[in-house]
Formats: structure tokens, C-alpha cells, sequence
């Protein structure tokens, strides 16, 4: 693995355009390309080398299928001296549902993996994991630390826990002890804090445990016939085996294709007064591309909405049922329809059903898109970007009170005065405020972008 950094931002967009439709290779090799979460390279820091070292090192031990390295760094013992043997993991940009099997089956690469407890913390999804060996856990935090499950999405951070060793209760979807296939099911290991909307109960343990049409970004080249550790005994998930589908860049996990599930929803206790098939589109266009809306027609509280995916789907759901919209409690569930029917030519709709299959404003039709690293759970301050240079403080102050906003505290960015955080009253006004000025014209051919952000003022 390494880091390059390119004279300029256009050069690395440059570059990664043409490399993703046609894989390249170095001494027979396909080299994965994607972008990075740092902005720049230090190259004089030491430390910082021999840690890029010891990644590369992990890889070519995984690839060998030895993780005792002849060329380790003289002084790897006492990088490993009272080191734990548990890593705690955070999945960032959690844009599909990440299983503990899924985890198993990555971490599983670098050493006999014991035991596995998933939960959610600080509105974040986490795991804590233990290896049979520290030496397992230091290389596979050096190798996938920073790493993405998926394309632009999901991303590992990577600690050493302060614990020694894990006490799991329960073999089920949230924990597990591949030692004990003895332990019961339970109820499910609680979360260490109440799930919040971007925790919600499901997302873990959903079927959505996959990426229909965005392929897995770590990439383990010529590592077929690794097998699982001995020891894990049954219902231990198969080696990661590199099919043909490698030279795309993909990493085949048992299950992760062919995802069930629905991209149809059926959103409830809409304010039929004030709700339009566009405001549906702007709103849960943010967690997906949204490509029909149907109001119904007798019953016009009630809508159905068709995503791109399952997995968008299941990702709106999670993030908007429950919010407040227009004075009332939105509720979103899968619908039973398969898809949005239009309406037959002559059939009475009231432009109640629309189609944005073609819309130019969908977020994520652009492989490998900023938009994946950036969806948050609503909140009361909005991101704004493509603000023209003309564009003062007021006038957007103004815009968003224009609106029926009230402005609490506003600042732009101040590397970047194309964007900036508003934050607003509560995060109702902050949903109908999105609803209402995303894409708005703002003159100079510059239209706003607006999306929730996860900072405060």
C-alpha cells in the first residue's frame, strides 16, 4: 500500500477516472487506486515511514500466508511490548450495514480471530475484536487502518483496546466467541448506549449486509487459498477468495451479493397540506438516489418512494423515520410494492407521481463521489457548498430566514469560502430548510448545495 499526492486535486481526479475503468498493473500485478482521507503528505516524519513499512510488511505477509515475517524491524518487540491483543473498530461513513461476519471474514486474514462484540456508541457503529496474538492485532491495524470496506464508504478506524481479553455471553449477530459453539443465543448483547437514529436497531443485523453495485475497496491481490485459521471450528466463514472479478478491484465475500430486500418504501403521516413528490425527492435523495414518488391519491398522507437499492433504502429508513416534517412525525417502512407504477396515459394523477430517474441532482451516480463520505443522520446544522464569491453572510442568513428559519449561528469555511455551516433553530427547520433551498440559485451559475452535517458551530 502507499500514499501518492498529486500536484493537484484535477491530476488525482484525472488520474483515478482513468484508472477505474481499466485496472493497471505493475509486474503482472492489478494496483487498486482510490482516494485518500489526507490531504497531503509528510514525507520527513520517521516514525510515520516505518508505520507505512510495517502495512506493506502485513499485506506481504497475508499474501504469503505467514505472518512470520523474516525482514521485521529489529525493534517490532518492543513496538509489541505490553501491547493488547483486542482492537476496538469504528466504522465510519456507514453507508451499508457492516455484519460481525463480515469483520470476521477481513480480520480473520491476519490472524485466528477469538472473539467479536459489536455495538453502538457515541452514534457510532463499533466492534471490539480479539486475536489470538498481539503480533495479529499490530499488523492488522498497521494494514487496514483508514481502509474502506467498501467504495468511498465505510471506513475502518482502528485502535488497541484497553482490554485484555473480551467477555462475550452470547453467540449471535452482535457477538461472538469462536472458541465457545457452545454459548446461547440470548437476546442480543446490549448496546452500550441507547441507539440513536443513525444506530437504529437493524442496521447491524439487517440483510442489507452488502453493496449492490459498489465493490469492496481493500483489496487482497493473488490471496487465494488462504484458509481460516484452524481452531474456529464450524460455522467459521470461508477464505476471501479473489475471483475474475479482482481485476475490477472487488473482494468476493460469502454473502454479500445478490442483496434481498426492497428499494421501495412506504413513508406514513405525511402533512398532505405541504408535502410534494419533489420535497420527498430533495429529502431522501440525500441517503440515495431517488428515482420515483408516488403521493397517493386518495390518501394523500401517505407516499411511496423507490431508491436506487435495498440498501439505500434501508439506510432513508433508518435515517428519517421518526423526524418531524411539516408539524408531524414521518414514518417510513418497506413497502410491499416491488416498484413505482406511473400513471397510464389519461389516468387522472394530479402530478402526484413523478419519475427522477434522469434527474441531474441524484448525489450518488458518480462512482467513488464525496457525497459517500458525507452522509449524516439529520441535524440542525446544514452543510452548504457552491456558494459564488459574491454571496455575503447576510444574504445567506437572509435566504434561510426568508425560508422560515430561525438563524442561531452561521461561518463559512475558512480554507474554502465556497462553503460553509448554518446552524438553525431545530433540526425540523434544518429537514424543511433542505427541502426548500437545495439546488436553490444563488446567480453566477452557482446553484447551493445543502446537506446535514455531522460538526456544530
Amino acid at each position: 500500500m502507499a500514499f501518492l499526492e498529486m500536484a493537484s486535486e484535477e491530476a488525482a481526479v484525472t488520474m483515478v477516472n482513468y484508472y477505474t475503468p481499466v485496472t493497471p498493473h505493475l509486474r503482472s500485478q492489478p494496483v487498486f487506486i482510490q482516494y485518500s482521507n489526507h490531504r497531503e503528505l509528510k514525507t520527513d516524519n520517521l516514525p510515520n515511514q516505518a508505520r507505512a513499512q510495517a502495512a506493506l510488511q502485513a499485506v506481504s505477509a497475508v499474501q504469503s500466508g505467514s505472518l512470520a515475517l523474516p525482514g521485521a524491524p529489529a525493534n517490532e518487540g518492543t513496538v509489541l511490548h505490553g501491547q493488547s491483543p483486542v482492537l476496538r473498530i469504528i466504522i465510519e461513513n456507514l453507508f451499508y450495514p457492516v455484519t460481525l461476519e463480515v469483520l470476521h471474514q477481513i480480520f480473520s486474514k491476519f490472524g485466528t480471530v477469538l472473539k467479536i462484540i459489536t455495538f453502538t456508541k457515541n452514534n457510532q457503529f463499533q466492534a471490539l475484536l480479539q486475536y489470538a496474538d498481539p503480533l495479529n492485532a499490530h499488523y492488522a491495524k498497521m494494514a487496514l487502518d483508514g481502509q474502506n470496506i467498501y467504495n468511498a464508504c465505510c471506513t475502518l478506524r482502528i485502535d488497541f483496546s484497553k482490554l485484555t481479553s473480551l467477555n462475550v455471553k452470547y453467540n449471535n449477530d452482535k457477538s461472538r466467541d469462536f472458541t465457545r459453539l457452545d454459548l446461547p443465543t440470548g437476546d442480543g448483547q446490549p448496546s452500550l448506549e441507547p441507539p440513536m437514529a443513525f444506530g437504529a436497531p437493524g442496521i447491524i443485523s439487517s440483510p442489507y449486509a452488502g453493496a449492490a453495485g459498489f465493490a469492496p475497496a481493500i483489496g487482497f491481490p493473488q490471496a487465494t487459498g488462504l484458509s481460516v485459521p484452524a481452531g474456529l471450528g464450524p460455522g467459521a466463514l470461508g477464505p476471501l477468495t479473489i475471483t475474475s472479478s479482482a481485476v475490477t478491484g472487488r473482494m468476493a465475500i460469502p454473502g454479500a451479493g445478490g442483496i434481498p430486500g426492497n428499494s421501495v418504501l412506504l413513508v406514513t403521516n405525511l402533512n398532505p397540506d405541504l408535502i410534494t413528490p419533489h420535497g420527498l425527492f430533495i429529502l431522501f435523495g440525500v441517503y440515495g438516489d431517488v428515482h420515483r414518488v408516488k403521493i397517493m391519491f386518495n390518501k394523500k398522507e401517505n407516499a411511496l418512494v423507490q431508491m436506487a437499492d435495498a440498501n439505500q433504502a434501508q439506510l432513508a429508513m433508518n435515517h428519517l423515520s421518526g423526524q418531524r416534517l411539516y408539524g408531524k412525525v414521518l414514518r417510513a417502512t418497506l413497502s410491499k410494492h416491488q416498484a413505482v407504477q406511473l400513471p397510464r396515459e389519461g389516468q387522472e394523477d394530479q402530478g402526484l407521481t413523478k419519475d427522477f430517474s434522469n434527474s441531474p441532482l441524484h448525489r450518488f451516480k458518480k462512482p467513488g463521489s464525496k457525497n459517500f463520505q458525507n452522509i449524516f443522520p439529520p441535524s440542525a446544522t446544514l452543510h452548504l457548498s457552491n456558494i459564488p464569491p459574491s454571496v455575503t453572510v447576510d444574504d445567506l442568513k437572509n435566504l434561510f430566514t426568508e425560508a422560515g428559519c430561525s438563524v442561531k449561528a452561521f461561518k463559512f469555511f475558512q480554507k474554502d469560502r465556497k462553503m460553509a455551516l448554518i446552524q438553525l433553530g431545530s433540526v425540523e427547520e434544518a429537514i424543511q430548510a433542505l427541502i426548500e433551498l437545495h439546488n436553490h440559485d444563488l446567480g453566477e451559475n452557482h446553484h447551493l448545495r445543502v446537506s446535514f452535517s455531522k460538526s456544530t458551530i
